[in-house]
């Protein structure tokens, strides 16, 4: 069962609280219960492949949906037809006790596609369990990634429609591209003027007002999420740690029980926290490594305690990073406090009011004896891009980067020469100007090109390795979304959308 961060008195099942997203309160759903696993469990995964993996961890969380419900959703969100691995999220050996956990082998080419390629099922299933009859609009924002993995997943899906908010100039060209050639029926895609934290207020403000979703109900639709609020989202990527952690006993790299340390870039905070979930669950993880940008307000949160959202905000080469309010926080607060609800509800108000809480000695040594966290300069990230292609030929995407400058950081700190697993996060395709800019030799290189796909190519002839064929089909696809507004009038564009 599930309840709110905020102390909402609703205790609700899985599916009603993946349907709704985002409690009543403004809240998050968390689960009532933690399930825990022990080593017999997590043996047990060796020799499990992906799908299977999925269902033994999902089981734990979706007690409401029958056994078969769970395994055709997983069936039909982890296909061969979708992942270009067959191991879905292959973990690559880098050296003798470096990995990289690849989720990028999905339709959109990001780790977004590990979670919205089931949402959809979770979600359609949830509507017929819990007898819905409205029609369900998924709202979301994006700082590039989310936004087309939800639209290539919730596309033509019966019963619901998607509403993708993104920031006009703070995501990657292909990110747009992605975006605006989406095809389908129950499909719209909106650039805000302003950056990522205004598009994602906006959404908040939206599902925290009564009068407009009374509005929406009086005409048959209710608000729901496929961001990494909805519970439906973030439960699926708790799965890929311990497929991690099962690839590495199955390989010989690991013996059981003995620690790994994940080092994970983080914007929204919903990644890490999954990796906190599957540590409090059992999976032997020793640190939980935070890897951010310019944008550095978790590395500050981790380190010091205080959240101050008040400060510049830089657009980065890593923009699924660039965010300053990072929601899923909220999650941790409740798991360090023991469920004080009163106090994360304060905290929150504090946020709005004052943009800024802090937590405090206490929680703050709770908080260190999981986390770590460091940033990087973009210009430290091209320098690691190439860095990381000279040493391993590996290509790395800017995000998987500064991931990688912050875990060897943590090793050259603390000494602590722990199996570290880098989670690389995104293709290197998506980003092909600042991978190409870093890894190209100016000399025997044609470095004035600047047509995406151009670059698409001429990364594929560097590096070895092939496009993405949904990226290289961009090209020729035609533009399907152009609708432009200010952040103050995305109601206005919904209420338009909508009828």
């Amino acid at each position: 069962m599930y309840s709110s961060t905020r102390g909402c008195n609703d205790i609700l099942s899985a599916a009603e609280a993946i349907k709704r997203g985002i409690a009543a309160d403004g809240g998050l759903f968390v689960p009532t219960v933690l399930p825990k696993i022990d080593d017999i469990w997590l043996a047990k995964l060796v020799n499990l492949d992906y799908r299977g993996r999925a269902f033994e961890v999902l089981r734990l969380f979706l007690t409401d949906y029958s056994e078969e419900e769970l395994k055709n959703c997983i069936a039909a969100a982890y296909t061969t037809e979708k992942f270009d691995d067959a191991a879905i999220a292959p973990v690559t050996a880098i050296d003798h006790n470096t990995y990289a956990l690849e989720l990028w082998h999905g339709p959109t080419s990001a780790f977004k596609d590990m979670a919205l390629q089931i949402l959809p099922h979770l979600m359609s299933k949830a509507l017929s369990k819990t007898q819905e009859e409205a029609e369900i609009v998924i709202l979301t924002a994006t700082s590039g990634d989310t936004g087309k993995a939800a639209l290539e997943g919730f596309a033509n899906v019966d019963q619901i429609k998607i509403i993708v908010f993104y920031p006009e100039e703070g995501v990657s060209p292909i990110q747009r591209l992605q975006m605006v050639t989406q095809q389908g029926a129950n499909v719209s895609v909106v650039a805000v003027r302003g950056n990522f934290d205004d598009t994602q207020t906006g959404v908040k403000n939206i599902f925290n007002d009564p009068f407009f979703n009374e509005n929406l109900a009086a005409k048959g639709f209710q608000l729901s999420s496929a961001n990494s609020i909805n519970w439906g989202r973030l439960a699926p990527q708790i799965v890929y740690y311990f497929s991690a952690y099962a690839d590495l006993l199955a390989k010989g790299h690991l013996q059981l029980g003995e620690v790994v340390n994940f080092v994970v870039p983080t914007g929204n905070f919903g990644n890490l926290l999954a990796g906190y979930y599957a540590k409090l669950m059992g999976l032997p993880i020793g640190k939980l490594i935070c890897a951010s940008n310019s944008n550095n307000v978790l590395t500050e949160f981790l380190d010091q305690g205080v959240y101050n959202k008040v400060r510049t905000f830089h657009k980065t080469l890593s923009p699924s990073m660039d965010i300053l309010i990072s929601s899923n926080l909220e999650r941790l607060l409740y798991h360090i406090t023991d469920a004080d609800t009163v106090q994360i509800k304060n905290w929150m108000e504090e946020l709005n009011r004052e943009g800024q809480y802090c937590v405090g000695q206490r929680y703050l040594e709770s908080i260190k004896d999981t986390f770590w966290a460091d940033w990087v300069s973009d210009v430290e990230t091209l320098e690691k891009i190439t860095d990381i292609f000279k040493k391993y030929l590996y290509v790395a995407d800017p995000h998987t980067a500064v991931a990688w400058h912050v875990g060897e950081r943590y090793r050259q700190q603390t000494g602590d020469m722990t199996l570290q697993v880098i989670v690389s996060t995104a293709s290197p395709f998506k980003f092909n100007e600042s991978v190409l800019a870093a890894i190209r030799d100016s000399k025997n290189s044609n470095s004035d090109k600047k047509d995406e796909f151009s670059m698409l190519h001429e990364l594929s002839q560097i590096s070895g390795w092939p496009v993405p064929p949904a990226l290289a089909a961009l090209e020729k696809a035609p533009i399907c979304h152009s609708i432009l507004c200010n952040k103050e009038d995305m109601p206005l564009v919904i209420n338009d959308i909508l009828e």
